[in-house]
């Protein structure tokens, strides 16, 4: 196996790596930005929905951060398996960036979604806005 071809492979491996972990780290800025936008703007007469108008799209931003990681960790184990199988000159799978074929390495996304890591930051951010709004609601 050329050296050039194998540096290749992994470089858009790595690049895709990248990508998911740029994805990642965009999507908790985005949920940051519109929990402090929301509770900046909040009305004391529209509690109920300001719950609703936070806690889904936390949610949701939760999931999409899951699959970004599962995706990133996907990728992962594609380059060991690239490094290992090129080692061995095999051409099995050249330049195939589809990671789907070691979704059976990694977590699901449910089991992502409440890893240490995640579970803990939109954990948090959930926990804060149902404590914000019980603070909001006592003074009202």
């Amino acid at each position: 196996m050329d050296k050039e071809v194998l540096h290749k492979e992994i470089d858009l491996i790595q690049s895709c790596i990248s990508r998911m972990a740029s994805n990642s780290f965009l999507i908790k800025g985005w949920t940051i930005s519109l929990i402090g936008v929301v509770l900046a703007l909040i009305d004391k007469q529209s509690l109920a929905s300001v719950i609703l108008l936070l806690i889904l799209p936390v949610l949701s931003f939760w999931f999409l951060d899951a699959y970004f990681l599962r995706t990133e960790r996907q990728y992962r184990e594609l380059y060991k398996w690239v490094l290992d199988k090129r080692n061995l000159n095999s051409c099995e799978y050249l330049y195939d960036l589809n990671p789907d074929r070691f979704s059976d390495r990694v977590s699901n996304i449910f089991k992502t979604m409440f890893s240490l890591t995640l579970g803990l930051f939109y954990g948090f951010q959930i926990f804060c806005i149902i404590l914000f709004t019980l603070f909001i609601s006592k003074g009202s």
